[in-house]
């Protein structure tokens, strides 16, 4: 029996994403902001462009040349919040229209709707590919430890809880899929699978195929599109572009799911200083 070829390491950053709320705009427009269902990659070069210092109006180019792949640790429950513009204000101070005049009468008041995660936990990797700048992914996890700008986790009202970089890796990809699960140990008859997303193949991941969801996911074939490529986080010039959405689902074993809280955040910093390089000063 011929053994599977293993995937080539793949040099990465890997992030811990989990936080009370966390929203990352797919379809938002207007007054209806909804959230996707996982970290999208505008959000999170966005976040590495925050802590490196930049303005919305520079390139972002050799950020995006990183690939984003996602482990969903705790899915968290989606919430939908109700926010009024606009009313109990002067005239002059109301919201503007198209037209560049100033709303009146019954029509000051603008109901927007926020959807948002609550109580989900994500580990992500960001890795390297050849046009990916030699010194970029060290310049990024040093921005991380000390960044320019406060991070985010898609909205600003939603800040990061607890440590955010776990460090960087030559085999990010192995460590996305071993490190501990932040969530309860499934029950002996409940062993749901743990979902992974990227914007590339997830034949990439090393993981034995015995461990594959029976309905999972074919990994190799899109299962879809999402408009989260940025071209420009220029504020009168944001433009997205489409890329596909690759899914798998694996059954990790019990031992990995490392609870919540403390005991968490101890099994994470043990497995995080044995095997991940971290930048100088951070915090293990």
């Amino acid at each position: 029996m011929n053994t599977p070829t293993r995937p080539a390491p793949e040099h990465g950053i890997l992030l811990r994403l989990t936080g009370p709320l966390q929203s990352w705009g797919r379809l938002s427009h207007f007054n209806e902001r909804d959230t996707a269902p996982f970290p999208t990659r505008s959000a999170l070069i966005g976040l590495l462009a925050s802590a490196l210092g930049r303005h919305r109006a520079e390139p972002i180019d050799d950020l995006a040349t990183l690939t984003l792949t996602v482990r969903t640790d705790r899915p968290g429950i989606p919430l939908r919040d109700l926010h009024t513009v606009g009313g109990g204000l002067p005239a002059r101070s109301t919201v503007t229209t198209a037209e560049g005049k100033k709303r009146s009468g019954d029509t000051t008041t603008l109901l927007t709707h926020r959807t948002y995660l609550a109580d989900a936990a994500f580990t992500a990797a960001l890795t390297t590919t050849p046009q990916t700048p030699d010194t970029l992914l060290e310049d990024a996890a040093a921005a991380l430890t000390h960044p320019k700008w406060p991070l985010y986790l898609g909205r600003r009202s939603c800040p990061p809880e607890g440590p955010l970089l776990l460090g960087t890796s030559d085999d990010a990809l192995y460590h996305l899929v071993h490190l501990p699960i932040a969530a309860p140990p499934p029950l002996a008859h409940q062993h749901p699978p743990t979902a992974f997303t990227s914007d590339q193949p997830l034949s990439r991941l090393p993981a034995p195929t015995h461990q594959d969801a029976a309905d999972h996911a074919d990994g190799d074939t899109p299962a879809g599109q999402i408009n989260d490529q940025p071209a420009t986080f220029h504020p009168r010039r944001r433009s997205y572009r489409a890329r596909a959405a690759y899914h798998r689902s694996l059954h990790l074993p019990p031992a990995q799911y490392a609870g919540l809280g403390t005991p968490q955040l101890h099994t994470l910093a043990a497995y995080t200083t044995t095997h991940l390089t971290h930048p100088e000063g951070s915090i293990r």
